[in-house]
């Protein structure tokens, strides 16, 4: 499969770089064609553009300054998300990705009366999440119910893909973590990878 390994953190030394690692690791022993789109290394541009905001709704969007991006997310047959969840929510720079990236042309398309969108992203059929949250699991659970999952499910998933599975891996109270949870949370995800349908 081709697979799209999509990492968010600032910092080269964190975990979800060393998490993005394994991804990567797991997927090449597998065989799959990876590539890796790391945000801040790449130095991606999470701003949407006047321009690209004004062609949203024009005749069409304007995709020149996220081309590649596009091409190799609607080339994707598997998509593998890895970020840290700040405030509940997206790092700034994930958030912008999906604006820009995910766009009217490329993730789906409008309806003529702005209507419910039609999907684009029909080769996606794999889909893997990977988070840490300094909250333990109740917090994003019980009280909070997990927005951040709910956004990628239905807002994203559900409106740009037509069937495809999602796997959400969250590693709660990351700021106290032992060798050996980090080891059980590094054998959960080669699971899930192990686990998706060619």
């Amino acid at each position: 499969m081709k697979c799209l390994v999509v990492t968010t953190h600032p910092l080269s030394n964190s975990l979800c770089k060393l998490l993005t690692d394994n991804v990567v690791n797991t997927l090449v022993s597998m065989n799959h064609d990876v590539i890796l789109e790391d945000l801040y290394a790449d130095k991606f541009d999470p701003v949407l553009t006047p321009g690209e905001r004004q062609s949203y709704y024009g005749g069409s969007f304007d995709a020149s300054g996220v081309a590649d991006e596009a091409r190799r997310l609607q080339d994707a047959d598997a998509l593998v998300l890895l970020f840290p969840t700040w405030w509940f929510s997206f790092p700034a720079m994930l958030k912008g990705w999906f604006d820009r990236v995910w766009a009217p042309g490329i993730a789906y398309d409008h309806a003529s009366d702005f209507g419910p969108i039609t999907p684009r992203l029909d080769k996606l059929k794999n889909v893997l999440v990977v988070t840490t949250l300094g909250a333990p699991w109740w917090v994003d659970k019980l009280i909070m119910w997990q927005p951040v999952k709910r956004v990628i499910k239905i807002a994203l998933l559900q409106a740009c893909t037509k069937n495809s599975s999602l796997t959400y891996l969250s590693l709660y109270n990351s700021e106290k973590l032992t060798r050996q949870r980090i080891k059980i949370f590094r054998n959960k995800i080669e699971k899930a990878l192990n686990d998706w349908k060619n």
